[in-house]
């Protein structure tokens, strides 16, 4: 029996919901490039910076699960970060997680669309690509309007689809690995190990957008940390199982295979058959984390209205279905129209920068509420050793923070400089409103 929250939602996702989320959003099309990426940096010693980039996510996921224990309204980390800073920091936070969501999602929809004009061409035309995008966006939009269940049991049954040919290739790659393509003749360096994982960071990235429906998971307390912990867990697995098969298959041979190194693994383990598979499986991993998208980013949206941050009508609620319908729709709109104008590409330069921000805040956020102790709740997760695991993956942030190019970091300061600018005019014209 689901209950309702104080805004109006149902709250109707479980633990395997969660997880399945977390999984879905992290595992999108990067995991069929990335083992020939790293490879060539590190060579056979490629899964260290799976270990060392998992172990920090890990660590970053343990915040999330403690704050998301304690706060428990709609909006995720958005919201955790409103409670801990207050209007200003909600604000800058709000905005940056659905942007960046968009900008992710319109390059992950063009990716998709890319990879299937390799079997209908005619997909490159703009009428085509624009229909295809309205089918796609138009789609989830309408499963999510008609309740938050439906949406998550579509995000379960895409995240199960997307992960059989992965599965696949790693259970009969075992057979296929030689013992000497995984034989370690050298040490990385550090500077090499921190090169690879800094590329590696954003491929774990994705899962905390999951915890955007915190107000509609049915028991928060339990559900956080057991879906977010679970979710991240199954990711930091599935990855290293995969970059241990395509280097025990394809050995030295894995760095030359930039464009398609899981195609090339599959084709020795199951032929020409095996190609064809990831290539339809690195597609549907797309088409699956973009559900997962709609799913929790309008509710991000849905949270900024409620703060009079966005126009008041966003906020509405479906008098049945009891999901924020207008911020499905306006999210899926704004997909739709990133995607097919491809004006998100001189944009997304910012992506990568305003995610890490948003981690930053998280995390900061998790040290400030263990130290309020009118905000504890025994019954809420918890860290082990005070604050020293949030401190440990503050410090890992700020350091993949100064490895991000000049650029990048220029984007954020305009961003963040722009986004001031419109919390200032926004906040002046709500206290107009109400004299």
């Amino acid at each position: 029996m689901s209950s309702t929250n104080n805004e109006g939602l149902r709250r109707e996702i479980g633990v395997w919901g969660l997880a399945a989320n977390t999984l879905n959003r992290t595992i999108g099309a990067g995991i069929f490039v990335l083992p020939s990426l790293v490879a060539n940096i590190l060579g056979e010693t490629s899964i260290l910076a799976y270990v060392f980039c998992g172990l920090l996510m890990m660590l970053i996921m343990l915040c999330f699960s403690e704050i998301g224990s304690k706060i428990t309204v709609t909006g995720g980390a958005y919201a955790y970060i409103h409670a801990a800073f207050g209007n200003y920091a909600g604000f800058l936070a709000n905005t940056m997680f659905w942007f960046v969501g968009i900008l992710a999602d319109a390059a992950v929809a063009n990716a998709m669309a890319d990879m299937i004009s390799i079997y209908f061409p005619s997909i490159q035309e703009t009428i085509y690509r624009a229909i295809f995008f309205i089918l796609i966006f138009g789609g989830f939009a309408f499963i999510n309007i008609l309740g938050v269940k439906h949406g998550d049991n579509f995000v379960k049954i895409n995240t199960l689809i997307k992960l059989i040919p992965l599965t696949l290739l790693i259970v009969l790659g075992v057979f296929h690995c030689q013992t000497q393509n995984l034989t370690w003749n050298i040490f990385p360096n550090i500077s090499s190990l921190g090169e690879a994982s800094l590329l590696l960071f954003f491929a774990f990235a994705g899962g905390e957008a999951s915890l955007n429906v915190s107000g509609e998971l049915k028991n928060p307390k339990k559900v956080v940390p057991l879906g977010i912990l679970s979710g991240m867990g199954a990711v930091v697995l599935f990855y290293m199982l995969i970059q241990t098969i395509a280097q025990g298959v394809l050995g030295n041979q894995l760095i030359v295979q930039k464009q398609a190194p899981l195609a090339a693994v599959a084709n020795v383990v199951l032929g020409s058959f095996g190609s064809t598979l990831m290539v339809i499986g690195a597609a549907f991993s797309m088409f699956a984390a973009l559900s997962g998208s709609v799913l929790s980013y309008p509710r991000v949206l849905f949270a900024g209205a409620n703060k009079g941050w966005l126009p008041k009508f966003t906020a509405k609620i479906h008098p049945k279905y009891a999901t924020p319908y207008i911020a499905i729709i306006v999210y899926a709109l704004l997909d739709f129209i990133f995607s097919i104008s491809g004006g998100f590409k001189e944009l997304a330069v910012i992506a990568s920068a305003s995610l890490l921000t948003v981690y930053l805040g998280v995390v900061l956020a998790t040290i400030r509420l263990r130290l309020k102790s009118n905000l504890s709740d025994k019954n809420t997760f918890k860290l082990p050793f005070g604050i020293s695991i949030p401190i440990i993956a503050a410090l890992s942030i700020i350091w993949f923070l100064s490895n991000l190019a000049t650029k990048e970091i220029i984007s954020l300061l305009v961003f963040l400089s722009i986004l001031s600018v419109v919390y200032y005019l926004i906040s002046n014209f709500n206290k107009n409103k109400e004299a």
